[in-house]
């Protein structure tokens, strides 16, 4: 009896098995594997100026962090241009002082004698006026030495109104519109110092972000022009699984879906969500034949998001498993 009932214990087993191997087994069957890819974001670090690179402070692989120096570019052109702008603004804000400062002061003083003197000239002018006048009314000078006379005097006036002039202006100073156009050549002069200073600044460049080292394009001693990238980050923390997923699995795919996805390099399993589904799709997988009557299956580009934090590099493979579609 006791013989009987390991038997049976022996066989329950054995039959447990084989339903669990078929199930798995057909299961396997039912699925399909889809592969992607790991995808990062790549920066591309390049100045605004042009110039010969003078030391590169990184290597390929090396993690850099937010604020590091990567490069320096030796700009000679820039130190002699920024000498030039500022002495340009030292002159400019001379002639600003001067204009609001207004005309010296002996300047005023030999305006004011000048102006004096003048005074004095159209007095004297008068008085020689006045007597030939009363010679000329006795009869005895002539119309014409009246006339010379009176000539002198409004040359002596005209003298007096230019002197008196000269010193108000000297008094007055610079005039608002000399005012306005000194102020606008300071402020002129300044622009041109700040611009110049940024394209110095624009000579080092720093890391954005945290990352690693993919490409350095060019060297020390290299010249580069405006723009051109010497240094090549992937920044590890967007990193993404991307996928191309015909149409027809398609449906087993929602944003927010969480996928338990194989990673080869890691030798693990990690977790995925799906972030982002194409709107429109990419190519045709398979093409329809007219013998079978089957239709193109075109693919779309679906992007899934890590939820651990794991060093996925970029290239990694990533593979999920779906479910097969039904046969038509």
């Amino acid at each position: 009896m006791r013989k009987i009932n390991i038997s049976l214990i022996v066989v329950l087993v054995l039959l447990i098995s084989i339903i669990i191997f078929l199930g798995y087994h057909f299961g396997r069957s039912r699925r399909v594997a889809v592969q992607g890819y790991i995808e990062c974001t790549s920066l591309r670090m390049a100045s605004k100026i042009a110039g010969r690179i003078d030391k590169v402070f990184v290597e390929e692989g090396d993690s850099v962090s937010k604020g590091d120096t990567l490069y320096i570019i030796s700009t000679p052109e820039l130190d002699a241009k920024l000498q030039q702008v500022e002495a340009m603004l030292s002159g400019a804000k001379a002639m600003d002082a001067k204009a609001k400062a207004g005309t010296r002061k002996p300047i005023i003083h030999s305006a004011h004698d000048m102006w004096q003197k003048a005074k004095v000239a159209v007095t004297l002018a008068q008085k020689s006026y006045a007597r030939v006048q009363r010679l000329y009314e006795e009869g005895v000078v002539s119309a014409q030495k009246r006339d010379e006379v009176y000539a002198s005097l409004e040359a002596a006036r005209a003298t007096e109104r230019a002197a008196k002039s000269q010193y108000l202006l000297a008094v007055e100073g610079a005039s608002r519109e000399d005012k306005a156009a000194a102020a606008a050549q300071v402020k002129q002069a300044k622009s041109g110092v700040e611009e110049v200073e940024r394209y110095l600044a624009d000579r080092v460049v720093y890391a954005p972000t945290d990352g690693i080292v993919e490409t350095i394009v060019a060297n020390a001693g290299e010249i580069v022009g405006s723009g051109y990238p010497v240094v090549t980050i992937t920044e590890n923390q967007t990193a993404k699984a991307v996928f191309n997923i015909p149409e027809n699995l398609l449906p087993q795919i929602v944003c927010g879906k969480h996928f338990n996805a194989e990673v080869p390099a890691l030798g693990k399993r990690v977790e995925f969500e799906v972030s982002y589904i194409s709107v429109e799709a990419n190519y045709a997988t398979q093409s329809a034949t007219s013998a079978r009557g089957d239709f193109d299956i075109r693919t779309f580009e679906v992007k899934m998001n890590p939820l651990d934090t794991e060093p996925l590099r970029a290239g990694m493979s990533v593979i999920i498993e779906l479910q097969k579609p039904k046969e038509r």
